[in-house]
């Protein structure tokens, strides 16, 4: 038997299109005629309808698909591209992909379906693509909402329906599964189920729904994060899988009944069909999310299921010869058609089913009568029947479609992106604490070189004559543009604050804007008005101006500090602007000892000063050395993905900068420490030179006037670089402003769309809502008796005449096999008469759709990293999908140590990523 079962189960689940095995369940619900409807959604059916097959006039349920409004996917995600990616082939290719994407979701969403594999095959190419972008794009950031309607809702008289919008990618996903299981349970409940290929296909899509639903029953909840519609609910989805599976397991019996295999063998397969059945009506019979004639259609099939294992039982006692269980268990199964008959009829048909065990039970009585004379037993004293499933859950692994693509597989996950950015950002902290340290110890050279007047007090021994290094260093003032260049920059400086300025108050007037509005509706409509407040969900957007508003303050005071820093040695700087001739002028001359040209002090001083040069040197090649290090993580950070599931960040980029920057920081700490010594030994020479120069006022005038000169070219080099990387950094900031202000404009666009849509159905819902307590039509102007209820009535239809109504249906009998036993099967039915009761559908209960809920947009925004607005070169900022917590501020005035205001060491930054 066990063989046979095995076999069974291979027949029909052999060649399967889908990678998963073994497949299929899903029910759905049937419809009277006056509650059918067009759905203008993606099937031409009404919600529920009964699908009937030539075996038995079996009925099978099938669910009605998910509505969803259209939606631009263009717009956004080519929004992060462009910004994310440079122009290229690769930018191309995936502005092509999201071209692609777009037509795939109008595919499967934007028209209706056929009931036919080809068109599921649409519907899980769009699931896997999904699911493979969902890790790939920031979704929570791109103002992307999609909207659904509950698929069971039927709406109203003045139209409407209950639905649900939210910017959440996991409950795309979860209703364009929702729609693979429903479109499953329609292609399942259209086959023929009179020959084997049929058989064979209905089984494998009624699991595959089953799968579908049972999917969305454990992940739904954690998808969205919030209360869901009523369709999708883990109760209404749970149920709907275990009727996909009773459905699955109704059409083994039917294969097997086919087959003409064992009576044993088709008796435990429709034993476990009505366990299914029965199970499926208790999960549903207390709840109203499901239209009510689900409810006797799952009585009828237990019903019908407990029936047809009486009989091949029966016929199993036959062969045994035990005449009297036969009898019993026929008698059993003719109760149980008699209760589908009289309380179900509408629903199912019974007579086939009802004249064989008839025609059975008639045979068996006369034989006993006449010949054998056994004893007919209690239903509660016969033997259990056994069960047998055939039957799971198909179980949901991406890709479900073998002939899936992914349109973005060279797009790396977010957490990739994520970590490459913060890879970067610790790149460019290495490479501005070198080079920063680098440029430190060049100024505190300078410095020091310019307050001993060197190397001017040695090529000034003759006291008349400009000494070459202040010639040079007037040369190199005059070709970077002198005093005018500098003017030109810090009268530019105000007019770029005040564009920064102005960007950043039109981006917060629009939250503020749009917060009043919402304020305003909300003290209008009190409770009705339920979404989520402007001012929370603006919070993180406020703290990111506010931040930016800072980094301006901040700027500014830097910009105060260079002013006067340049307007305290503009003096000298205008000296060093003028001819050779009136430069010699204005220094005045001396006549020092002439003994002092062929001094070995004068030598020592002057070796020193060369090795010093050559010291400055090294470090300048180092520091292009430095700069031009390159490499990427993100291979090592894919591979770790892969095989952890997680990234190590942290530890993976440190290795990867230690040894790629190990041997340049030791270079640098040599080349420092080397400095050091020099400046240490010239120093000490210097006190020697100075002692043996004759010492006279016009002499100090002299080294004094050469000193001021020196340090005015060193100031001028350094306030030239600062106001530079000033203006490149309020330029940079705006651009950065700009994509703040693009993303509060999407958020505010997105709330008033989302404001506008609110306002429509709360209106729809005003005007639906009855002005009396009670309306009753008066007779003359209908035959139909008014309403018990208030409220108005659903426009007429045409359809056939209602049959009369029964007299009330009696209590089901109380017979059944299975009371003796103290160990009962848990999931069958239990009465204090029967142990094994056909399940009794309550009386339905009016209920109005529920009413949506809005959350509103859900995005975040983090708080902007800090921006340095002083580093070096290319390492100055990068625009990158993500940002770290607890960044640095922006640095504010130097420490008063500092030569220079703006700080050449900046801290620790993350680098900025434009959301929209």
């Amino acid at each position: 038997m066990d063989e046979s079962l095995g076999e069974l189960s291979k027949v029909c689940q052999r060649d399967t299109p889908y990678p998963i095995l073994p497949h299929l369940e899903l029910y759905t619900c049937i419809l009277n005629s006056y509650m059918d409807q067009t759905w203008d959604l993606s099937c031409s059916h009404s919600p529920l309808e009964l699908c009937f097959t030539r075996a038995q006039m079996a009925t099978f349920i099938s669910v009605p698909l998910k509505k969803s409004s259209e939606v631009d996917l263009v717009k956004p995600l080519s929004k992060f591209v462009t910004s994310t990616y440079p122009p290229g082939e690769e930018q191309t290719e995936y502005l092509r992909a999201v071209e692609e994407l777009n037509k795939l979701r109008k595919s499967a969403l934007g028209r209706p379906l056929d009931k036919h594999e080809s068109s599921l095959e649409i519907l899980l190419r769009y699931y896997d693509q999904l699911c493979a972008i969902e890790p790939k794009f920031p979704f929570t950031e791109l103002c992307l909402t999609f909207t659904w309607k509950d698929a069971f809702d039927k709406g109203s008289l003045f139209g409407g329906s209950v639905k649900l919008a939210l910017a959440s990618v996991g409950y795309e996903k979860t209703c364009v599964l929702f729609n693979v299981g429903a479109l499953a349970s329609q292609i399942a409940s259209e086959q023929n189920l009179d020959n084997d290929e049929g058989l064979k296909t209905a089984a494998k899509f009624y699991q595959l729904a089953s799968g579908a639903f049972a999917h969305i029953k454990d992940t739904v909840l954690s998808a969205l994060n919030r209360e869901p519609t009523m369709d999708i609910s883990p109760e209404t989805v749970g149920t709907l899988s275990q009727i996909m599976l009773s459905q699955a397991q109704e059409v083994f019996v039917l294969k097997a009944t086919a087959d003409k295999m064992k009576d044993a063998i088709v008796a435990k397969l429709a034993n476990q069909a009505a366990d299914y059945y029965g199970d499926a009506f208790k999960q549903c019979q207390y709840k109203e999310n499901l239209p009510k004639e689900v409810l006797p259609v799952l009585a009828a099939k237990h019903c019908m299921m407990q029936a047809t294992a009486e009989l091949h039982q029966s016929a199993l006692a036959n062969q045994k010869k035990k005449f009297g269980e036969e009898i019993a268990r026929l008698q059993h199964a003719t109760e149980l058609v008699k209760t589908v008959a009289s309380r179900y009829d509408e629903y199912v048909n019974m007579k086939d089913l009802s004249d064989k065990i008839s025609r059975s039970l008639t045979a068996a009585k006369k034989d006993n009568d006449f010949i054998y004379h056994d004893r007919v037993p209690e239903v509660k004293d016969l033997e259990h029947i056994g069960k047998a499933s055939l039957v799971k859950t198909t179980g949901i692994q991406t890709p479900l479609s073998q002939k899936f693509t992914d349109l973005f597989e060279k797009m790396v996950p977010m957490a990739v992106q994520q970590s490459v950015s913060a890879a970067n950002s610790r790149k460019s902290d290495t490479v501005n604490r070198l080079i920063g340290s680098m440029r430190e110890a060049t100024n505190l050279c300078n410095g020091v070189l310019a307050s001993l007047n060197l190397p001017a007090a040695l090529e000034d021994l003759s006291g008349d004559a400009v000494p070459q290094s202040i010639l040079e260093k007037s040369r190199a003032v005059v070709q970077q543009g002198g005093l005018q260049s500098i003017e030109q920059l810090i009268k530019d400086l105000p007019e770029l604050l005040q564009r920064n300025r102005e960007i950043l108050d039109e981006s917060l007037k629009m939250l503020d804007d749009e917060e009043t509005t919402d304020n305003e509706l909300r003290g209008k409509f009190n409770q009705r008005w339920n979404r989520t407040p402007s001012g929370d969900l603006y919070k993180p957007l406020r703290a990111e101006g506010n931040n930016f508003r800072n980094i301006l303050d901040k700027a500014v005071q830097a910009d105060q500090v260079v002013k006067e820093r340049y307007t305290a040695h503009c003096e000298m700087i205008a000296l060093l602007c003028k001819p050779e001739n009136e430069l010699s002028a204005a220094i005045p001359s001396a006549n020092p000892a002439k003994t002092l040209q062929g001094s070995e002090v004068v030598n020592v001083l002057r070796a020193q000063l060369a090795q010093l040069d050559e010291v400055k040197r090294e470090r300048e090649v180092l520091e292009g050395e430095v700069k031009s290090v390159t490499f990427d993580m993100t291979a090592k950070f894919l591979t770790a993905l892969a095989q952890d599931g997680a990234i190590n960040e942290e530890a993976l980029t440190t290795s990867e900068l230690d040894s790629r920057y190990g041997s340049h920081t030791q270079r640098v700490q040599q080349n420092l420490r080397r400095q050091e010594e020099l400046l240490s030994q010239i120093q000490v020479s210097h006190q020697e030179f100075s002692a043996l120069k004759q010492s006279n006022s016009e002499a100090n005038n002299r080294e004094e006037v050469l000193k001021k000169l020196a340090s005015a070219h060193d100031s001028y080099i350094e306030i030239s670089s600062n106001i530079k990387e000033g203006t490149k950094f309020y330029n940079d900031l705006t651009e950065i402003l700009l994509k703040f202000q693009n993303k509060c404009s999407d958020i505010v666009f997105a709330r008033k769309t989302e404001r506008d849509e609110l306002l429509k159905y709360l209106q729809q819902s005003i005007a639906r809502e009855p002005s009396a307590p009670s309306f009753n039509v008066p007779s003359y102007q209908s035959n139909t008796p008014a309403p018990a209820s208030g409220g108005p009535n659903p426009a007429p239809r045409t359809q056939p005449q209602a049959k009369p109504q029964p007299p009330a249906r009696p209590p089901p009998p109380s017979v059944t096999p299975q009371a003796a036993s103290t160990s009962a099967p848990v999931s069958t039915p239990v009465a204090p008469s029967s142990a094994n009761p056909p399940p009794v559908a309550p009386p339905s209960q009016a209920q109005g759709p529920p009413y949506p809920t809005y959350q509103g947009y859900p995005g975040y925004y983090q708080m902007p990293m800090a921006y340095n607005p002083y580093a070096y070169g290319q390492f100055n900022m990068q625009y990158m999908p993500y940002q770290a917590q607890g960044q640095a501020g922006y640095p504010g005035a130097p420490p008063a140590q500092q030569p220079y205001p703006y700080p050449q060491q900046p801290p620790q930054q993350q680098p900025y990523y434009p959301q929209q």
